[in-house]
């Protein structure tokens, strides 16, 4: 990552979004921005990501994000909130947001979610993607439900976890896919969340009960 855009009306939220890029990519330019219309302004240089807070002066959240896209569409946004509005976040999800990442979550799991995000993939807390398949089932004829969620993992996290199946480590893995050993940590960073396990062994066991591998 050569840039990163950090958008939060609050100095602290901001600093400690900054910490964990200048930690985990120390050569990353950081652009600062306290308000949507800051922002707006240095996503025109288009930056490789873009943390984004909901509530920030200068627009309503769901403007304010779907213009930052509107001016950089290769930018990945990952939306850092603290927001409960099921509704709001769907509406996120819908239009093609990079990830979701609560304000509480611990520097290591943002860490992941960025790299997730910067691999190509997708960030999104299980109780979104429920939420996101609950308002289309609403919008579909009635059909039989799935066996199992599937959409939560992506296809890559799945690959990855039926090589942990196998008993292969990180590193393994890496070398097998052709990913670097972080961005294979964040994939199973990432699987583990979405399959709500504590461990490698875990969520193996339960992505074969879900019939994922």
């Amino acid at each position: 990552m050569q840039s990163c855009l950090i958008c939060d009306d609050h100095a602290m939220i901001r600093e400690a979004l900054a910490g964990v890029i200048r930690l985990s990519w120390p050569e990353a330019e950081l652009l600062l921005a306290s308000d949507f219309r800051s922002a707006w302004r240095e996503m025109a240089r288009l930056p490789d990501l873009c943390l984004c807070d909901l509530s920030m002066p200068g627009a309503k959240p769901l403007e304010g994000v779907q213009e930052l896209k509107s001016i950089s569409a290769l930018t990945p946004i990952v939306v850092v909130t603290a927001s409960e509005d099921d509704s709001l976040l769907v509406d996120l999800f819908q239009i093609g947001i990079a990830g979701f990442i609560p304000k509480t979550s611990r520097s290591s799991l943002i860490e992941a979610a960025i790299r997730v995000v910067l691999a190509g993939g997708q960030y999104v807390p299980p109780r979104v993607i429920d939420l996101a398949n609950s308002t289309a089932r609403n919008h579909r004829p009635a059909q039989k439900e799935p066996g199992h969620p599937a959409t939560r993992l992506t296809e890559r996290q799945i690959e990855v976890l039926r090589l942990i199946a196998t008993g292969q480590s990180n590193k393994e893995i890496a070398r097998d896919l052709g990913l670097s050993p972080a961005t294979v940590k964040a994939h199973v960073a990432a699987a583990l969340g979405a399959l709500a396990a504590t461990n490698r062994t875990e969520a193996v066991m339960l992505a074969r009960q879900k019939g994922l591998i």
